[in-house]
């Protein structure tokens, strides 16, 4: 193995308002989609949707057809955005917001479409988990929510009007309970039909398919379709491609990331295979589908190609799974499988369908360390001992294991002020109680989708670190050139680390961490990314 360049180290003071500055920095980029920031509209405003989805109808002035995107607006999601390093322990509704776009990436603020003095006067009642469609028979457009244990129903004269109370649903009949699990509404732009999609309100272990209509001369659930009993599973959402239907859903983790799981079937009713037992989608497990529950699903509808995007939910202001709600993603196919593309940036062309991986996109998978929801190890669910998307190798000292009294942890939850300096709550924690030598890497290669170039790239990290290694260096590994960081010395406070010109070639390069300690000592590590060189 040849070793290309070693840096000696060099302290980086990183000022707090520095840190929160580059936060909330607006990424306007045309066509560009940026994921790990938070999202304005074109004119600057901060877009706040969570729990809601993205519709087509016409504009009720121009005629012209647009993307409409409902979603709730919490109060502490202006504290989090303002101050990321505080995690929020509440959620508050504010109200149901709504934007426009022509293109899905530059989006214009219509509205508050529905208040809290309409629906939350006291402030404790859940809003949230909504969908809109067009009731043709009623000329309204209808806005299912959850609130509170039953289903509201809302209505409105135009896709950008007030929507006000029309009447509420007792899901008890239907479904055994009052109240939906978590739901979507998923319109067939094929039959112009649209459906609610939800699970069970209690304990989620069935998914249920109700289209939605006029019944008795209102709004209403048709019917009910149970399609799945099995695994309890939360984040319910739907789209059709190639004249499939998939129906997607995540582990019941709360606010928190899960694997995305799916459903593939002939018929939007059923029966959706395999039976009872939702397959984790490809690409999506090396991050917990880049740190996201599931959320809803756009179809671009080009004049060159139908790219799907999956539109994740980060509950970031409840769980501190870093930085931005909203998280978007291009599937691919093999024949009816689906693949996830994580990528940090990527370019969307709506006319013509085709997206691109962006230049500046990060290809490390869970970077920041905020995949994982608990200590690792964990012998509780989901029960794990190596960090998602990294290998640890233990050379000496005490393996990874489930034993709590020997087994080293090897992520470390960030302090308030840590959170200053680096993003989320959690980090690689690399340190043992008996003299140790480890190795954490991940490799990163080609997908099936997605290239990783040759070319020359930074491995860029935050380190925060004792003394007492005698060996401790951050490194980049392709076509058996090695390229090292060594850190000489003890840093107190966290530090930024480069490794600039990396050659990397055969669509392949392995990144990392050495460590050789005594007893107790520790380095963090966080924000760690791969970019080719612009």
């Amino acid at each position: 193995m040849k070793i290309i360049k070693c840096y000696s180290f060099s302290v980086v003071i990183l000022m707090w308002a520095c840190c929160i500055g580059l936060c909330t920095t607006s990424y306007a980029q045309k066509l560009n989609i940026k994921n790990d920031v938070f999202w304005n509209t074109k004119d600057g405003r901060p877009i706040n949707s969570q729990g809601g989805g993205i519709f087509k109808f016409d504009d009720p002035v121009t005629g012209i057809k647009k993307y409409y995107w409902y979603g709730v607006h919490y109060i502490e999601a202006d504290s989090y955005r303002n101050a990321p390093f505080i995690t929020q322990t509440t959620s508050t509704f504010e109200s149901v917001t709504c934007y426009s776009s022509l293109d899905l990436v530059n989006w214009t603020f219509e509205g508050d479409v529905l208040t809290k003095n309409k629906v939350n006067k006291s402030g404790k009642t859940w809003v949230g988990r909504l969908g809109v469609t067009y009731i043709k028979e009623l000329h309204k457009y209808a806005m299912f929510v959850q609130h509170d244990k039953e289903v509201l129903i809302t209505v409105s004269d135009s896709p950008t009007g007030e929507f006000t109370w029309y009447q509420k649903i007792n899901m008890e009949q239907m479904i055994g309970t009052s109240n939906t699990g978590d739901q979507t509404l998923f319109t067939d732009e094929d039959t112009g039909k649209s459906y609610l999609i939800y699970s069970y309100g209690r304990g989620r272990n069935k998914i249920y398919v109700s289209e939605i209509g006029v019944k008795e001369g209102k709004i209403n659930l048709l019917d009910c379709t149970q399609v799945f009993k099995g695994e309890s599973r939360e984040g319910n959402c739907m789209f059709k491609y190639n004249n499939k239907y998939y129906m997607f859903a995540s582990n019941i983790y709360g606010w928190d990331a899960s694997f995305a799981y799916y459903l593939v079937a002939d018929d939007i009713r059923g029966p959706y295979l395999p039976t009872n037992e939702m397959l984790i989608m490809n690409g999506a497990s090396e991050d917990y589908a880049h740190v996201t529950q599931t959320g809803f699903f756009v179809n671009v509808k080009g004049s060159e190609q139908e790219t799907v995007v999956y539109c994740g939910d980060r509950w970031a202001n409840f769980a501190g799974n870093g930085l931005g709600y909203n998280q978007w993603f291009p599937i691919s196919f093999d024949g009816k499988t689906p693949y996830f593309n994580s990528l940090g940036s990527w370019n969307l062309d709506a006319k013509t369908g085709t997206w691109k991986v962006a230049a500046d996109n990060n290809y490390v998978k869970n970077g920041s360390f905020e995949a994982d929801r608990r200590y690792i190890p964990s012998p509780v669910k989901p029960v794990q001992i190596q960090l998602t998307g990294w290998a640890t190798e233990v050379i000496e000292g005490n393996k990874n294991s489930l034993n709590e009294i020997t087994s080293p942890v090897i992520n470390y939850f960030n302090t308030e002020n840590d959170r200053k300096l680096v993003i989320g709550e959690k980090s690689l924690n690399i340190s043992d109680k008996v003299n140790f030598k480890r190795k954490i890497s991940q490799t990163i290669t080609s997908s099936p989708y997605v290239k990783l170039e040759d070319g020359l790239y930074t491995l860029t990290a935050k380190v925060k670190n004792s003394s007492g290694f005698d060996n401790l260096e951050m490194y980049a590994l392709s076509n058996d050139n090695q390229f090292k960081y060594s850190i000489k010395e003890e840093n107190t406070s966290w530090k930024t680390i480069h490794i600039p010109n990396i050659v990397v070639k055969a669509g392949k390069v392995e990144i990392g961490f050495l460590a050789d300690g005594a007893a107790n000592v520790f380095c963090q590590v966080d924000d760690v990314s791969l970019v080719k060189n612009l």
